[in-house]
């Protein structure tokens, strides 16, 4: 059922979207590094990699560049047109394009680089491979501001990614897959979509059982 309602959902929004994704192609033409499209290998479900599809945000090779796969705020990698797509999550609507062919659903963990995906620990990586990724998720509507959490936990960026957010994030992918229904799936969807005209909305406590954060995570997360 999850699958059908992708299919109807991301069809839906391409018909919708087509206008502001024709007129971003454009303008994407028109500044920054010229390019439309930004393609990376990210760890789908059974461990198997694919092409995430992205509009282009950030300067050629910036993975190569200080900072590496991780965006921090006011990143310079990140074209002015980019700050702006990444901000309202526009950059992330060709993922569609994922999700109809199928190697996304609407509602999954996020896409992990084969490096990120390999900062969970072994036994979050069992549960989590047996999940479709997600456009958005139990973690992305957590960590939505993701960029401000870094900033402000005073850490540098990689360490706090790479050891207390990738740790935490995977507890929660585990509970999804552990939760995981139709009930729950049109949840996120409807609880992503009010964030991202409510920036302040706390969705922690709006799932039952779901695993809380400690330490400085809890501080910077409530």
């Amino acid at each position: 059922m999850q699958r059908f309602f992708d299919l109807l959902f991301s069809s839906i929004a391409i018909v919708v979207f087509s206008p502001l994704l024709f007129i971003i192609c454009i303008l994407l033409l028109m500044t920054g590094e010229h390019e439309i499209f930004y393609l990376q290998k990210r760890m789908g479900r059974n461990e198997k990699l694919f092409n995430v599809i992205k509009f282009a945000t950030m300067l050629k090779k910036s993975e190569s560049m200080k900072g590496g796969a991780v965006t921090t705020k006011n990143d310079p990698r990140v074209l002015p047109v980019g700050k702006f797509l990444r901000k309202t999550k526009i950059n992330e609507l060709p993922q569609l394009f994922n999700i109809w062919i199928g190697n996304m659903s609407i509602v999954g963990p996020r896409p992990l680089t084969e490096k990120q995906y390999n900062n969970y620990s072994k036994e979050q990586r069992l549960v989590i491979s047996k999940l479709t990724p997600g456009l958005t998720g139990i973690g992305s509507i957590i960590f939505r501001d993701e960029e401000d959490v870094m900033a402000r936990s005073g850490m540098d960026y990689n360490e706090i990614h790479d050891t207390l957010i990738a740790n935490y994030k995977g507890d929660l992918e585990c509970w999804f897959y552990e939760n995981h229904s139709l009930r729950i799936y049109f949840k996120i969807i409807i609880l992503t979509a009010i964030a991202v005209f409510n920036s302040k909305l706390k969705v922690l406590n709006r799932f039952k059982n779901l695993p809380q954060p400690e330490g400085l995570l809890k501080d910077l997360l409530n």
